[in-house]
């Protein structure tokens, strides 16, 4: 058959089945490709069709199938459904193919108590064994004995040598890898990006001070040798080998990435996507639609259902109509007709008349009732459904909900109040397991309307008057029933058959299938919808029909049950599925009575589905011997929408053979149909299901755009047009005119016919002889990349290997979920109770290996869970939307999982080239660089002296209060009851401090310029020795105690301070000393190592003779050690004239006098929080209230309590202070409101932090305490870090808006695009935009300080449009970093640098942290508009991650929303792979779930892909005094395996 262009059409078709000669030379072809010297493959273009129908099998050859079934079924497998032998080999050789590259698949570390198995049910016959939405599982066993394959698969296997997981003991094997990997580490640059194709940009060059590293011992764990990795950190060998292997596998040469990358907004990642014209199209000439033959008349045909059954009821009422067997019953059940007729019509006379009353009767002609009936009661269905009919009410025929949780029961609520429906009829044993509600009424089910049931048993209905008789109307365009459908987003639909159609399409089957009167049918499909219900419920009553129903319950006993009333009734009709057709061949026994000669119809209901092939086959072979003919098995095709397309005719003795076709799967999934001879892997053998039905017209048109008529060659979907065919989407009219009134198109845009088609949802061609094929469904369809795969072929691929040993009964399912716009596979499946975890995860990974062989696409999350988890179907398959949406919210719970978003994700964003930077040539012109405004501002002068400032040092201004107010309050502690523990005056604190120097004169004989350690709790204490230590001349260091809980940990820390910071003696109080000696502290370190230890609690009596004065305002005053984010312990000096400096700016922000009063609540220990304990109150006067944060954990509401009772105007937290109340008062603030307390005086509550503002955080808190009068604009941040301890405070005030009550959006807070941000840009969207990210303003700038904003590698001033580090020129600036070698180097960078151009005179400090100015419309008391600065992130903690710039806290904002159960999380990298640490809220069964939900939301809203998964419990992750994450503490935890992780997963 050639095209109009002279190209020959590629199809080949085999008809009838193949010989075992023909099976071994397509066998050897299918191999060849594998053996040495290949011939070049070349695409045949020719028809060949197959003369030979079948061969007649001998009984020996008999014999010897049926003992290869048998010993088949011997192993107790029920997955075989789907075999081809074919295609099984062919899976074989797609992974010897793949063992020579040796994927190794990462055991994941599991903690002890989660690798147990689930506890699963015995195995039982097949009550649960579907893989399908339609009750059918998609297994099958490879055709050969994979014995000897399985030996040299697995020997090398790399699955077995890889990393152990936390329950084996291959420590020796991972040790040996981080050997051999050790030197690829050894140097200080990062290593090469291998998740990006784009060469790596140049890294980022700031020097940080290396100053010393909190160390803590590293175990050694097993043979695990401790190695160094590039960045200086120890780790263990164990975490880090497998890491370095995942890093390895990345780096192997991997499929080409597809051409389109996703296109943002931006201009510069827009690219045209050309098509690739190597890719398979259709060639062939347009297809043409087929006529099926003329619809002749049927003799004596009854003018509808009811009348048919009225003359069979009245004609032949002992004529059986239906029998059935329980499971549990001796006897079966017979229904005659005339028993049908009078219980039909019994029930439609109480439908009409007895439900409601005569003048308001609850039921009228065209209304919708639900018929509510088991699988194994088909009678009583059979009565109400002709019940309804005779009453002209419309039955809605639904399943039983079994429980109130039912898979898919609340869409089928939503079905049946869009259709009104109001009554349920049912058995009264239905009815009776029902769930009931306490007051014994049937329960009312979530989604559902309120229903009346109705009992439809004869002994609960009256009996109708002599008189009364139904209306017996010819079929009209009424509607007669609905039958439900479940979409493939688990939506349910109601399609309407009108009564002429019913009528129509009884008729159509049959003529098909050539039914006669008083033929015996033996059903064993759902009688309630699908072919079930057309075929043994109404066809059978128009034709006469004995219908032998086999329940699905009898099948579950016995599978052989349907055979054996095959042949007891000596049945012409069976219909079945390819399921049925495989139980049976796995149940059968050598029987010599079994005899299927008198069927002359073997109904295969799905033979839509491509792989019903091999059961058919397999069925054939071993049942021709005892009278099964070929010409009998009939395939068929249908929907509920276009009901019967297409049924194979029972031909008998006809000489017209079977269509067969062997196509390219490569080719399918690109829509085109290419033949394969068998020298390809992936071929996909399909049968025809015959033509088309009598009086139907069918076409295939395009799955996309207008329905054209699509090629000879091309795949599309089937449209029929005929009267017997669905109306409508009950209630929905667009979705109805898209599906049910379509005008196919042919290429000149001239409408096909003028008759309406409707969309059958099934996709195929039509063959040779108008025979139509099916290769899958629309339902099924997956379209990744491009290209489209059906869900069913990749369960077979995946039900290939190996299905015995792993998976539960075939219980398999596919889907595809939408990840960064494309569809990724998932696949599911029930895992068998006797594998291992090893054993699984090497079966996971040989099914990765054999779709990728076969298919060419990736599996984006392979799933096992425990058997028997799967949400069922009515007939026990698996529900597919509701698995879907299980897995999509994170509620699986799997007990293994394989992510694999490095092979799948190829549409990752392109990184974005660097643009050239401004450098010293560009032209300034007042504020302006390169048409931006320069990003620099400045706070107000401090030119304005008053009294105390005409000191330069704090002792000064300590003794002049002293004297001039000396019983002014300047401290006052409050204890955890919330009264005032203690409180200092100006006199009591000089001298107490005076005291103090008397102390470290005479005892500690210490001498100007030593350095002494303060370990003190939260207190005044602290304080007194403070200026006690200024009065000696002496060197203060504020040091946090060790915890007495965790001293193991916390002590090494402050040794650590005190050597670094060279402290010669520690003063402290004499409990704490006490701990410093304790047994417990001295296993952490030793005593004997401890500077002099003086205690403040008994003080010398007599004061200090002469108090130090310093000479120099430059010289030292206090040092100030804390540790950083990114791990790093770093002390900086700090100057009496820069601390001066610092208290006079604070006090002119703050408004600071001593008649005022500030509540503190934060650590005293550095940074800001140390200035506003220690230092303000000293040098402004104002009376400090001290709230201790340990006490919080106390009394959460201590806090806000003290401010409220002593009305202070300002008060200062931190974001850690903030989470402890929001977290233990969210549900306490009427009890608080109640006992009195009031915020509203409060005008400013500043978050001292070092870190950006947490606008989420500030939002709920302010939420939250609204009610108890916190007003919203009075919370706002503070911004200090090392260089230069307070930055930014107190916000621009804008009049006195909290007591003005002034309401409205909050100025000070910006929207920016987060994916400009990776790309150092600012650029402001709107609130709620796509990719938003709300930044707060980190305060108004402190008088005295200059900010710029500077590029950290040019070191240039840029634009106030572009994203850089923040500099800052001040007199409160550190000196710099106090360093035991002394870095001159280090110091000249970080508190010495200046620009490169521009104003190349100041001296600034660089913070390290990245930011942004933005000029705002709000003006300054100057009248000048207010520069606000908006902190992004530190420095140090930046991800660079395919050439673009990532900041922790944005990926973690993402997850934290990803999963109910995730507390907190941390994100780092390593290796250039994105780790993620997550804790989990939950049982340690649901940890497996966090893993894909993590990985998802990290590539929908930041384009990357999460390398590591580890889930950890709740506390794990460090957390400094400020509320700051620790990640680089965390790292080094990780990487050491000193984390007890839950679970840790390696995504491939």
């Amino acid at each position: 058959m050639k095209s109009d262009n002279g190209s020959l059409v590629c199809f080949l078709f085999f008809l009838g089945d193949i010989t075992q000669k023909g099976y071994e030379k397509k066998r050897s072809k299918l191999l060849q490709a594998y053996l040495p010297h290949t011939p070049d493959y070349i695409c045949p273009t020719v028809f060949a069709t197959g003369v030979e129908r079948r061969i007649p099998v001998t009984p020996s050859s008999s014999s010897s199938s049926s003992s290869r079934y048998q010993r088949r079924r011997s192993t107790g497998t029920r997955d075989e459904r789907y075999r081809s032998d074919v295609h099984s080999e062919a899976v074989q050789a797609a992974l010897e193919q793949h063992s020579e590259r040796k994927m190794a698949v990462l055991l994941p570390s599991k903690r002890q108590s989660l690798i147990g198995q689930t506890s699963m049910d015995t195995y039982t016959p097949p009550d649960s064994s579907s893989g399908s939405d339609a009750e059918g599982s998609l297994g099958r066993a490879g055709g050969v004995s994979m014995d000897s394959w399985i030996s040299r698969a697995l020997h090398g296997s790399p699955s077995t040598s890889s990393s152990s997981s936390s329950h084996s003991n291959s420590s020796a094997n991972a040790a040996r890898l981080a050997e051999t990997n050790m030197h690829s580490y050894n140097s200080l640059s990062a290593p090469p990006d291998i998740t990006s194709y784009m060469p790596d940009p140049a890294p980022i060059s700031v020097r940080r001070p290396q100053v010393a590293m909190i160390a803590r011992p590293l175990p050694k764990y097993g043979n695990a040798e401790l190695m160094e990795t590039g960045d200086g950190v120890p780790v263990s060998s164990r975490v880090s080998a497998k890491i370095q292997q995942l890093v390895n596998t990345l780096k192997r040469p991997k499929r080409r990435p597809l051409r389109e990358f996703f296109v943002e907004d931006f201009e510069e990642l827009l690219e045209v996507q050309q098509p690739d014209p190597s890719l398979p199209h259709p060639e062939g000439a347009e297809s043409t639609p087929i006529q099926g033959e003329e619809l002749n008349g049927l003799k004596n045909c009854p003018s509808s259902l009811e009348a048919a059954l009225l003359r069979w009821g009245a004609i032949a009422s002992k004529a059986p109509c239906l029998t059935t067997t329980h499971s549990n019953a001796k006897q079966p059940y017979t229904l005659t007709y005339g028993k049908l007729w009078s219980k039909s019509l019994k029930l439609a006379y109480n439908l009409l008349h007895k439900l409601g009353s005569k003048q308001e009767p609850i039921i009228h002609p065209g209304d919708r009732v639900a018929l509510v009936y088991p699988n194994n009661d088909p009678a009583a269905f059979m009565v109400a459904f002709y019940g309804c009919l005779l009453a002209e009410v419309v039955p809605v025929p639904i399943e039983v909900p079994l429980t109130k949780k039912d898979a898919g029961s609340q869409q089928i609520g939503f079905l049946l109040g869009s259709c009104g429906v109001a009554v349920a009829l049912t058995s009264d044993a239905c009815h009776k397991g029902l769930p009931k509600s306490a007051s014994g009424d049937v329960m009312q089910f979530k989604g559902w309307p309120k229903l009346l049931w109705v009992l439809t048993d004869s002994k609960h209905l009256s009996k109708p008057p002599r008189e009364w008789f139904p209306l017996i109307k010819d079929a009209n365009n009424d509607t007669a029933y609905i039958e439900y459908k479940t979409c493939k987003d688990g939506s349910v639909l109601g399609i309407t058959v009108t009564r002429m159609a019913m009528l129509t399409h009884c008729q159509t089957l049959t003529h098909t299938c050539g039914y006669s009167e008083a033929e015996t049918m033996v059903n064993v499909l759902d009688f309630k919808k699908g072919i079930g219900l057309w075929h043994s419920v109404q066809t059978s009553v128009l034709n006469m029909l004995h219908v032998v129903s086999v329940p699905y319950a009898l099948m579950k006993v016995n599978p052989l049950s349907w055979i054996q009333k095959v042949c007891q009734y000596k049945a012409k009709v069976v219909c079945v599925k390819s399921r049925d057709l495989h139980w049976a061949l796995m149940a059968y026994k050598e029987q010599s009575d079994t005899n299927m000669s008198s069927l002359r119809m073997l109904l295969i209901a799905d033979g839509s589905n491509p792989w019903s092939i091999s059961s058919c086959d397999a069925f054939l072979k071993v049942f021709q011997s005892m009278g099964l003919r070929s010409e009998v098995i009939c395939p068929c095709a249908g929907s509920p929408e276009a009901l019967t397309v297409a049924v194979r005719r029972p031909q008998e003795g006809s000489p017209k053979p079977a269509g067969r076709g062997v196509l390219s799967m490569t080719n399918l999934s690109h829509g085109v149909i290419r033949v394969d001879t068998g020298e390809k892997l992936s071929v996909l053998a399909l049968q025809d299901v015959g033509t088309a039905m009598p009086g139907a017209m069918v076409c295939v048109v395009k799955l996309e755009g207008v329905p054209q008529l699509c090629k000879t060659d091309e795949i599309g979907e089937i449209c029929v047009s005929s009267v017997a065919t669905g109306t409508s989407y009950y209630g929905l009219t667009g979705m109805s005119k898209n599906t049910f009134e379509v005008c196919p198109m042919a290429c000149d845009s001239g409408l096909v016919s003028d008759c309406v088609f409707v969309r059958s949802g099934l996709l195929g061609f039509v063959g040779p002889g108008e025979m139509i094929f099916i290769s899958g469904t629309l339902e099924g369809l997956m379209q990744v990349g491009g290209r489209k795969h059906n869900a069913d072929d990749i369960i077979a691929t995946a039900l290939a290997v190996e299905p015995m040993k792993f998976i539960y009964r075939g219980r398999t399912v596919v889907f595809s979920v939408n990840v960064l716009y494309d569809e990724r596979i998932v696949l599911v499946a029930e895992q068998r109770p006797d594998s291992t975890e090893e054993e699984s995860y090497q079966w996971m990974s040989r099914v990765l290996q054999a779709i990728d062989g076969i298919h060419q696409v990736g599996v984006y999350c392979l799933a096992l869970v425990p058997a028997n988890t799967l949400p069922k179907t009515p007939l026990g398959g698996i529900h597919l939307s509701e698995t879907k949406q299980l897995f999509l919210e994170g509620a699986l719970h799997p007990c293994s999982i394989l992510m694999c978003p490095h092979s799948c994700i190829t549409n990752l964003p392109k990184p974005r080239q660097k643009q050239p930077e401004v450098g010293p040539a560009s032209v300034m012109v007042g504020n302006l660089v390169a048409g931006k405004r320069m990003a620099q501002a400045s706070g107000r002068d401090l030119s304005h002296m008053e009294d105390n400032e005409q000191f330069l040092f704090l002792s000064e201004v300590l003794q002049w209060r002293a004297q001039t107010t000396p019983d002014h309050i300047l401290y006052t502690l409050i204890n955890t009851r919330g009264a005032i523990g203690s409180s200092l005056t100006c006199l009591q604190l000089h001298k107490r401090a005076e005291k103090i120097a008397t102390l470290l004169y005479e005892r500690g004989q210490l001498q100007d310029g030593d350095h002494v350690a303060l370990v003190f709790s939260p207190g005044l204490d602290l304080i007194a020795a403070f200026y006690g230590c200024l009065y000696a001349g002496c060197i203060p260091i504020t040091v946090r105690p060790p915890h007495p809980q965790n001293i193991s940990t916390t002590l090494p820390t402050v040794k650590m301070i005190l050597e670094v910071s060279r402290s010669v003696c520690v003063m402290t109080t004499q409990a704490i000393s006490k701990l410093l000696k304790s047994r417990d502290a001295s296993v952490a370190v030793d005593f004997k190592s401890w500077p002099p230890i003086l205690e403040t609690d008994d003080l010398p009596k007599r004061r200090c003779p002469l108090l130090y004065k310093p000479c120099d305002p430059d010289s030292l005053a206090y040092l100030d050690f804390s540790v950083s984010t990114t791990g790093m312990l770093a002390g900086v000096k700090m100057s009496h004239n820069a601390t001066s400096a610092l208290c006079r700016s604070v006090k002119l922000q703050c408004e600071l006098y001593p008649s005022r009063e500030v509540a503190v609540c934060l650590d005293p220990y550095c940074g800001l929080g140390f200035v506003l304990w220690c230092l303000c109150s000293v040098y402004a006067g104002q009376q400090s209230v001290l709230i201790s944060p340990m006490d919080l954990e106390v009394n959460p509401a201590l806090w806000l309590q003290s401010v409220s009772q002593f009305k202070v105007r300002d008060t200062f937290c931190s974001y850690s202070v903030m989470e402890l109340c929001i977290r233990s008062l969210s549900s306490l603030t009427d009890s608080l409101k109640a006992r009195g307390m009031d915020l509203t005086r409060v005008r400013s509550c500043v978050v001292v932090a070092e870190e950006r503002p947490r606008v989420a955080l500030t939002q709920s808190f302010c939420k939250l305490f609204k009610d108890v009068g916190l007003h919203p604009r009075a919370v706002s941040t503070a911004f200090g870090c090392r260089v230069n301890l307070a930055i930014c405070l107190q916000p621009h005030r804008l009049g006195k808006l909290a007591e003005q009550g002034t309401s409205g959006p909050d100025p000070t807070t910006v929207y920016v695009d987060m994916r400009a941000l990776r790309h150092d840009r600012v650029r402001l969207v709107e609130r709620g935009s796509p990719h938003s990210l709300p930044l707060m303003e980190s305060g108004k700038i402190l008088p005295g300080v200059r900010i710029i904003i500077a590029n950290p590698e040019t070191k240039g001033p840029i634009g106030d449009s572009h994203l850089g580090e923040i500099w800052v020129h001040s007199p409160q600036n550190a000196s710099g970093y106090f360093t035991v070698l002394g870095e001159e180097n280090v110091r000249s960078d970080h508190f010495g640098a200046r620009l490169s151009f521009g104003d190349t005179q100041t001296v600034w400090a660089r913070t390290g942290y990245l930011g942004f100015l933005r000029r705002t419309d709000l003006t300054d008391a100057s009248g000048e508009r207010h520069d606000a600065l908006y902190v992004v992130g530190a420095l140090d903690e930046v991800m660079e991650l395919r050439g673009m710039k990532y900041h922790p806290i944005d990926i973690e904002t993402s997850i934290i929303r990803a999963h109910r159960n995730i507390t907190e999380c941390a994100a780092f990298t390593w290796t250039n792979l994105l780790v993620v640490v997550v804790e989990l809220d939950g049982s340690e069964q649901e940890a497996l779930d966090l893993v894909p939900m993590v990985t998802n939301v990290v590539l929908e809203e930041h384009y990357l892909i999460v390398g590591v998964v580890v889930v950890v419990d709740t506390g794990v992750i460090p957390i400094n005094s400020r509320g700051e994450k620790q990640r680089m503490h965390l790292r080094d935890g990780f990487l050491a395996d000193q984390l007890d992780h839950i679970y840790v997963a390696y995504n491939m």
